[in-house]
C-alpha cells in the first residue's frame, strides 16, 4: 500500500523549484502552478490544491497532449493516491496512484527530454519510494527517478553551475539517496563526492561527508533549504 507522507512528497517535487530550466522566462508552467500545489502537499490547503489541479485539468482540456500540466497533475492524482490510502480507502488509493503513474510516464513519453517533465516525475516517485515498504515496486519506482535525474542533469551541464547551492544540492541529493536506496554504492558515492567538492561550505556537503566516512549515516542528503519561493 503505498501512503505518501505529504511534506516529502512536497520536498521531493521542489526539486523542480530551482534545479528544472532556470532561465525560461515567467511563462513556465511550474511557476503558475506550483505554489497551490505545495500549499496543498505541505500545509494541506485543499483549495489550493484543487486550483492546482484545475489549472493543469483546463490546460490538458486546451491539450490533452500538453506534457507540462500532465506531469504536475500525475503528481496531483499520487498526492490523492496517499491520502486515500491513509483514510482506509485501498480502492480509490490504487486508481488514484495507477492514473497518476500512467499520466506522468505520458508525460515524459511526450517530452523525454524536458528537464521540467523528467524532475517531476522523478521526485514524486523517488518521495513515493521512500514512503513505500521495501520491495520490487519500490525499487521500480526509485530506478526511473534515478533515469529521470540522470538524464536531466545532463541536460543541465551547460548551466548547472550556475543554479543555486539548493538547487544544485537537491539534485545531487536525491542522486546520492537514490543510488544508495538500490545498493549502488560506487554511484551514491559519486554524487557525494560532487557534493563535497562543488558545494564545500554547505549543508549538503557536511550531510555527503558523514556519509562518505560511515555509509550506516542516515541524514538527510535533501530537503536541507526551504521549498517555498526558490
Amino acid at each position: 500500500m503505498i501512503r505518501i507522507h505529504a511534506a516529502l512528497a512536497a520536498a521531493g517535487l521542489a526539486l523542480t523549484l530551482a534545479s528544472s530550466l532556470a532561465q525560461e522566462p515567467p511563462a513556465r508552467f511550474d511557476l503558475q502552478v506550483r505554489a497551490d500545489m505545495f500549499a496543498g502537499f505541505l500545509d494541506g490547503d485543499e483549495e489550493a490544491f484543487e486550483r492546482a489541479m484545475a489549472l493543469c485539468e483546463r490546460r490538458l482540456a486546451a491539450n490533452p497532449d500538453d506534457p507540462e500540466p500532465l506531469v504536475w497533475h500525475g503528481a496531483g492524482l499520487m498526492f490523492r493516491a496517499g491520502r486515500a490510502f491513509a483514510a482506509g480507502g485501498r480502492e480509490q488509493g490504487i486508481a488514484f496512484d495507477r492514473q497518476g503513474f500512467d499520466e506522468m510516464n505520458r508525460a515524459v513519453a511526450l517530452a523525454p527530454d524536458s528537464v521540467p517533465v523528467l524532475i517531476p516525475r522523478g521526485a514524486m516517485l523517488l518521495a513515493t519510494a521512500k514512503s513505500m515498504p521495501a520491495g520490487a515496486r519500490a525499487r521500480e519506482y526509485i530506478r526511473i527517478a534515478m533515469g529521470d535525474f540522470e538524464k536531466a542533469l545532463q541536460h543541465q551541464q551547460p548551466y548547472f553551475a550556475k543554479l543555486s547551492t539548493h538547487g544544485r544540492g537537491e539534485m545531487l541529493g536525491a542522486l546520492a539517496d537514490g543510488w544508495a536506496r538500490l545498493d549502488d554504492g560506487e554511484k551514491s558515492r559519486a554524487y557525494l563526492g560532487r557534493l563535497v567538492a562543488e558545494l564545500p561550505d554547505s549543508k549538503y556537503a557536511v550531510a555527503a561527508r558523514a556519509r562518505l566516512d560511515n555509509p550506516a549515516d542516515r541524514r538527510p542528503l535533501t530537503c536541507l533549504g526551504c521549498h517555498r519561493g526558490e
